[in-house]
């Protein structure tokens, strides 16, 4: 498929924000029929996002503060907590993984969510469920494996786009939070893409004022999408 020139859009309707408390927050979504692989490589360097197979970008008129963050992983340098958390965890080994389902996957998947998002309505999650949250019929996802003495503690779900790599999620052993493995999962994403060759990791929405997603300001030096543009964020 050669990249449309334009996509329809599609407008959620609003709910509550789940990072922003008293607020309601509305998605555009791209038209599923329109979008593959390679369109997706034009749209995510336009702030979206992949979820499943389908693609969406924040689409609320009275807020701004979901911002589109990718990661300059060549200029990229470990600061002080970043090698704590590398030292922490170089007892793992990684390991590339095809997506799709798989027994060992779904019971770390289902023992993260229950610990991080108890009643919260992910907590019950079902293989179709895993499925179509993370892999998507078109992309080109990978499972990134973080094992110790062969044991399953992590995984993150790794896009490949055409100038670099996406963090779609992660998700680990709850019993080994004190690792940082969040964290370890994107140092681990930045440095893979470095020795790629590739320019950037692209980390999703930064939020700074909520406490779910200020973490990922961290990660610098980075670049938002604002205002219809990539500029470096301070």
């Amino acid at each position: 498929m050669n990249a449309p020139r334009t996509i329809t859009l599609f407008r959620s309707p609003a709910r509550p924000c789940s990072y922003l408390p008293g607020r309601e927050a509305v998605n555009e979504w791209a038209d599923p029929a329109a979008v593959d692989a390679r369109v997706y490589d034009r749209l995510i360097e336009l702030g979206f996002r992949r979820s499943g197979s389908h693609v969406y970008r924040p689409g609320c008129s009275d807020c701004a503060r979901c911002i589109s963050m990718r990661v300059d992983v060549q200029r990229f340098r470990p600061a002080r907590r970043d090698r704590r958390c590398l030292n922490a965890n170089a007892d793992l080994s990684l390991h590339w993984a095809e997506p799709g389902y798989s027994a060992a996957h779904f019971a770390l998947y289902r023992r993260y969510l229950a610990a991080r998002h108890p009643h919260g309505g992910m907590d019950n999650p079902t293989p179709e469920g895993f499925r179509q949250f993370l892999i998507g019929d078109w992309s080109r996802t990978r499972f990134l494996e973080m094992r110790r003495d062969g044991k399953l503690l992590a995984v993150a779900v790794t896009d490949e786009v055409r100038d670099g790599l996406s963090a779609v999620y992660s998700f680990f052993d709850p019993d080994e939070s004190r690792r940082g493995l969040g964290n370890f999962a994107v140092l681990s994403q930045i440095r893979l893409a470095c020795e790629a060759g590739l320019r950037w990791l692209y980390l999703g929405y930064w939020i700074e004022s909520s406490s779910k997603m200020a973490y990922k300001g961290r990660f610098r030096p980075a670049e938002g999408f604002i205002e219809g543009h990539w500029r470096p964020l301070p």
